[in-house]
């Protein structure tokens, strides 16, 4: 019969009075730790006994310095198999949990950016609403711009467009403004990487810069059709502002980010990072890019 599952600071204790114990007296040591004689010697046999996850433990503790702690068990569970090892979700839980290793989530507030400046121009109809179901990659894009406050005092902006189908990160640009110039940026790069064939919806809120008559015109040059949120409804633009999300805590947050240009460096290595190596339970354990291959190639 295995030892049962135990919080690990009882496993701590025992280690501890086990260090002390020849220069002070044991029964003050359990008293002082509150263990009983027999919870003492129990946990002290379980961690005499080999550790039948050794060899999970190793790989588990490289794969979460390798994805930058930001893997929960769930998605551990995917890289495991990919090492061909099979263990239950709630064991792996287990498991991550006695090595103290959980995901860290950074939620400071950075200052949502909000480029709403009423009806400057024309706004579009939501063709969208909130149904998320795009499978075909480059059917159905997502764009919008975040700010993130820089150790000097100033603030950069990120525009980004998102795929919809695969998550792949399309385009993103870094800017100190939020101007015309950022936007037309993000658009001509995401207008070399759609198909000819393919007449995508872009969907975006009701940002001034996006109502403006001249970005609309680039839009329906290019045979992109163009897709508005509701007015203050980020819902209705989830999938960019899940991004922005992950973006921040899983990158921006955890850094001091004195200069546009380490903030530029910062967003270029987290994307290429995010659409080739990071893992989407939502895609079976596909990273963006590799669904978008399998995708097209299966279609």
């Amino acid at each position: 019969m295995g030892c049962r599952n135990s919080k690990p600071k009882t496993g701590l204790k025992v280690k501890i009075i086990n260090e002390l114990r020849r220069n002070t007296p044991f029964n003050i040591l359990l008293k002082i730790a509150e263990l009983a004689r027999s919870t003492y010697y129990y946990h002290l046999a379980c961690l005499k006994r080999p550790d039948k996850y050794r060899q999970v433990k190793q790989i588990i503790r490289q794969e979460f310095a390798r994805f930058y702690q930001t893997y929960g068990y769930r998605r551990m569970g995917l890289v495991l198999k990919k090492h061909h090892i099979k263990l239950c979700l709630e064991t792996i839980r287990k498991v991550m949990f006695s090595m103290g290793l959980q995901v860290t989530l950074f939620s400071k507030h950075s200052g949502r950016y909000n480029s709403y400046h009423g009806h400057i121009e024309q706004v579009v109809p939501n063709l969208l609403k909130q149904q998320f179901k795009a499978q075909k990659p480059y059917t159905v894009l997502h764009t919008d711009v975040s700010q993130v406050k820089l150790t000097c005092g100033k603030w950069g902006y990120i525009s980004t467009v998102i795929d919809e189908a695969s998550n792949e990160v399309l385009a993103a640009k870094v800017s100190s403004t939020p101007n015309r110039i950022l936007i037309d940026q993000t658009l001509e790069t995401v207008i070399k990487k759609i198909p000819a064939t393919i007449k995508p919806i872009l969907h975006s809120d009701q940002g001034w810069q996006y109502q403006m008559t001249n970005y609309q015109v680039k839009l329906r040059y290019h045979h992109f059709i163009q897709s508005m949120s509701r007015k203050g409804n980020c819902l209705d633009n989830a999938s960019v502002e899940s991004f922005f999300s992950m973006l921040k805590r899983e990158c921006l947050k955890r850094v001091r980010i004195a200069s546009l240009s380490e903030l530029s460096t910062l967003v270029e290595n987290y994307i290429t990072w995010y659409n080739t190596q990071r893992i989407s339970l939502k895609r079976h354990g596909l990273t963006p890019v590799e669904y978008r291959k399998q995708y097209l190639a299966n279609n």
